[in-house]
């Protein structure tokens, strides 16, 4: 998969570069040092897969993410920063970001997250789950908004929204798989939404 990086620290940028050129899977299309470069890119390249980091001068990756998303939807967008402001992470996730990560994760630990962006799921480091989580349901509290779903399907709905998988669904909500599965299906058709990467978005957005 072709890869743009995006961040303003050279260091970062060439390190990044190093670890996915390692991998036999990934090719590095290009480095930039903001959103707009990396904007200029897509509409000249088409990568896979942009990591983009979020305070940078000139357009930070909130505005870029926003940027892309708006005109190349199908690329995908893996936020990789330093940072766990909670604003950040909802302006990125809404502008249509598929993940957000941590610097201070382990090397192979970056590297799997990419690849699972890149099958179509979203991913959200735990702590970052859990601050999302926390601030959402604070909001839950002043509006609610009815979309007819049971509260067991809320709770599946949530946890998609906090990054989990279907194993680990099962595992908090004392179900098996199968019947987690089931519950997702079901959230599809109630929400006419097409994968879980869009029920994950909708759940930040609504929630």
């Amino acid at each position: 998969m072709k890869v743009l990086i995006v961040d303003d620290d050279a260091l970062i940028r060439d390190s990044l570069k190093m670890l996915l050129e390692m991998e036999e899977d990934f090719q590095v299309m290009g480095t930039v040092s903001n959103g707009e470069e990396a904007f200029s890119i897509c509409k000249q390249e088409k990568p896979d897969i942009v990591l983009m980091d979020i305070r940078m001068p000139v357009m930070d990756g909130v505005l870029g993410t926003q940027l892309i998303k708006q005109h190349f939807p199908d690329i995908r967008v893996v936020i990789l920063t330093t940072f766990k402001d909670i604003e950040y992470i909802r302006q990125a996730l809404k502008n249509g970001a598929e993940g957000y990560i941590l610097k201070s994760q382990p090397a192979d630990s970056i590297v799997e997250s990419i690849r699972t962006v890149a099958k179509g799921n979203i991913v959200l480091e735990r702590d970052i789950g859990q601050c999302i989580s926390f601030l959402l349901k604070e909001e839950e509290s002043k509006e609610q908004i009815d979309f007819q779903l049971t509260q067991r399907e809320l709770d599946v709905l949530q946890l998609i929204g906090e990054g989990l998988s279907n194993r680990e669904i099962a595992s908090n909500l004392y179900l098996s798989e199968g019947t987690v599965r089931n519950y997702v299906t079901a959230l599809l058709e109630k929400l006419n939404l097409r994968d879980r990467t869009q029920l994950a978005i909708f759940y930040l957005k609504k929630f």
